[in-house]
């Protein structure tokens, strides 16, 4: 199952460092920076796949991709690095970005900026299961994107802002990439972290036997996340039926 998993990930890494060349090529791209931590940084990222992806799952919590501070520096989903290396004991060699914009450097493990949102989802597990072994025997975490985009200032381009053609293109790969991840974990349930992340979902696994729904994003930009993220994720989970 997990050599799978790995397996996963090197096509989606493929199959997006392809199309990232592609549109270099045509001289516009779709953004000035884009960062694909599946390549500088894949020794923590399968890491992470290879200690953790090693049974089913009950959830698959589903990212949409990721953030300048969290998987971008250390190839963990929602990533800060303090959770990533202290709790999840995951830490590896990143090396650094082709085209790497001057204000978003990739310092790996040495990143002193904190990743909110990956304080908040890693924080939630250690809190309500104690270790990441005990998390990881019912969740797993992915992101549906493994890409960064940046345009010119630094500002983060989410993928749902991309021009359409290629933004067709991208979530063809990461739907193929997410149905053949749950088809590995076999969940009762696929949420999405954010509406975007459920939406894309519900049409990679049409026609699986799986649930899926959504929870609240733990990001510093929501003000519900801000008024108690740990609450508000806990009191959804527990309407869905998934009991802590």
């Amino acid at each position: 199952m997990v050599q799978s998993l790995v397996s996963i990930s090197r096509t989606l890494c493929k199959d997006v460092e392809a199309l990232v060349a592609e549109d270099r090529a045509t001289g516009q791209p779709v953004a000035p920076f884009i960062y694909n931590p599946l390549v500088y940084a894949r020794e923590p990222h399968e890491t992470y796949l290879t200690k953790y992806g090693v049974r089913p799952k009950q959830v698959l919590l589903v990212g949409m991709n990721p953030g300048p501070f969290g998987m971008a520096q250390t190839g963990v989903p929602f990533g800060d690095v303090s959770m990533v290396r202290d709790f999840l004991q995951v830490d590896g060699r990143v090396e650094r970005p082709l085209g790497e914009h001057p204000s978003r450097p990739v310092n790996g493990f040495s990143c002193r900026r904190k990743e909110v949102s990956g304080t908040r989802l890693w924080g939630f597990a250690h809190e309500k299961f104690g270790s990441a072994e005990q998390f990881f025997s019912r969740f797993f975490v992915v992101n549906y994107c493994p890409l960064v985009f940046m345009e010119q200032s630094g500002r983060n381009l989410t993928p749902d802002k991309l021009p359409k053609k290629f933004k067709d293109q991208l979530e063809a790969a990461c739907d193929r990439a997410l149905r053949q991840t749950a088809l590995v974990l076999r969940p009762s349930w696929v949420l999405g972290v954010g509406a975007f992340a459920e939406k894309r979902a519900k049409i990679a696994l049409s026609g699986l036997e799986i649930s899926v729904g959504s929870i609240l994003h733990p990001s510093p930009a929501s003000p519900a996340a801000n008024r108690g993220w740990s609450g508000a994720v806990e009191k959804q989970l527990t309407e869905l039926g998934i009991d802590l």
